[in-house]
């Protein structure tokens, strides 16, 4: 597909660099001449220098002839701008990134004037990924497939945990649970297991489940099954008021602390279910003050990254056990980060610009392709595909004992006429199967890809 980014922050960076390596032809637009040259020279696109709201850059940019245009600069009205334009110029799709939570209300209302196809909002995508974790606090991520029915999940083992130690393939008749682990993280190295394979301390393990199957694991491992039902939250920003919407109508109690008086009343007046706390995050004081140590999940939204690791390591020393969850900008320090065992990570622009691509997707598959989703796992040693089984191939029919499948593959899920079945070697896919996949080869297009 013919695609233009306009916006080279970090939303509109990671997903030129996606896209481009899916093989899209990429054009890039921004006013910032070193940003333009950054991204061009690292990745496979063309860059121009320019404003994506001038109809000429537009055109330059092959506006008429392209598939998509994506607007992600810092602003709505401009973002909202660049699409109206390229729909009038004859771009097929287009997407915004739109922040204000004023216009997340009304943006339905003019999408179809505006030509739009899919609103972004990275800190609404935060808040869901947010949510999403405290349903299930001892996990560390969760990815969903089969429009939610089904999540991956990734959980650490612990020292006294009933599966250190345990041979893989006695998991299901010792724990009486049917999930299937499809990656181990153990120090640097990225693996699919086998049925030998002994989970060990310190492993950290993905699995493919339902909602109820996964409560029902984790239940079995003696880890913490039930949702969060109270949560601490420091920064008082957009994700934070979308996020502690979404916890008080679901019966979580909310507490927020932000240092900027008004940024509290304004909250004090959307949330009046929620309490508010006029203070420094980084006050220990305070924060034993407010309930620290008797919480169940802390959540740090500031807009500095070191503040927020600080305060999951001293609420890790408070609490124990506390379900953590921390929100980083930046990617530099990725691997440092998540040996400070502070939780769940959450990277707002990160996650918006996987929902762009998950977009640009599934376009494709209405287009011929089977791919309904894609997920980098493991910072990008693995991924977790989707497919839509819709013709007969040497996969349909056969039992998967039977099935050569290339090193380094896994069929984890087969979701057949609505129900969801974790695979074994008898099982078998058909025509209209959603299947799910996990691999750290990459370059699968079609699910016939992961046959030898």
């Amino acid at each position: 597909m013919k695609i233009i980014i306009v916006g080279c922050g970090n939303v509109g960076s990671t997903i030129a660099k996606q896209l481009s390596q899916e093989g899209h032809d990429i054009t890039i637009v921004d006013k910032d001449e070193k940003s333009v040259r950054s991204i061009s020279d690292n990745w496979d696109v063309m860059g121009i220098v320019g404003s994506g709201a001038s109809l000429s850059i537009l055109r330059d940019a092959g506006v008429t002839e392209a598939d998509m245009l994506i607007a992600v600069t810092d602003s709505d009205e401009r973002n909202l701008f660049c699409c109206l334009m390229a729909k009038k110029a004859g771009a097929r799709h287009t997407i915004a990134r739109v922040r204000n939570p004023e216009f997340k209300e009304d943006i339905s209302f003019i999408k179809e004037d505006l030509g739009l196809s899919m609103a972004v909002n990275p800190e609404q995508g935060a808040a869901d990924e947010i949510a999403r974790l405290l349903k299930f606090p001892s996990a560390i991520e969760i990815d969903s497939f089969a429009r939610g029915r089904v999540d991956l999940l990734k959980f650490e083992v612990t020292k006294d945990s009933p599966i250190n130690g345990m041979v893989l393939k006695d998991m299901h008749k010792t724990l009486n649970t049917n999930v299937l682990i499809c990656i181990v993280e153990r120090e640097n190295e990225t693996i699919i297991p086998t049925g030998d394979f002994v989970m060990k301390e310190g492993d950290r393990i993905s699995f493919v489940a339902s909602t109820k199957r996964a409560t029902q694991f984790f239940k079995a491992i003696n880890l913490n099954q039930g949702k969060a039902r109270s949560c601490m939250i420091v920064g008082g920003g957009e994700t934070t008021y979308y996020l502690a919407k979404q916890l008080i109508s679901t019966g979580v109690e909310v507490k927020i602390v932000d240092k900027v008086k008004a940024k509290c009343d304004e909250l004090a007046a959307k949330l009046p279910e929620a309490v508010i706390i006029n203070g420094d995050g980084q006050d220990k004081n305070l924060l034993s003050e407010e309930g620290i140590e008797r919480t169940q999940s802390f959540v740090t939204l500031t807009n500095h990254d070191e503040i927020n690791v600080m305060m999951s390591i001293y609420a890790k020393k408070a609490n124990p056990k506390v379900k953590l969850i921390t929100k980083v900008h930046r990617s530099t320090y990725d691997d440092i980060i998540d040996d400070m065992n502070i939780g769940s990570i959450i990277n707002p622009k990160l996650i918006a610009g996987e929902s762009v691509v998950q977009y640009v997707r599934a376009l494709q598959n209405s287009m011929g392709s089977n791919m309904e989703s894609l997920y980098k796992l493991c910072s990008g040693k693995a991924e977790a595909i989707e497919f839509k089984v819709k013709e007969s191939s040497k996969l349909t029919g056969v039992p998967l004992k039977d099935i050569k499948l290339k090193p380094n593959v896994i069929i984890c899920c087969i979701i057949h006429n609505g129900a969801i079945e974790t695979p074994g070697g008898l099982s078998t896919i058909s025509l209209g199967d959603t299947v799910i996949v996990v691999t750290t080869n990459t370059g699968f297009d079609d699910i016939t890809d992961i046959l030898d």
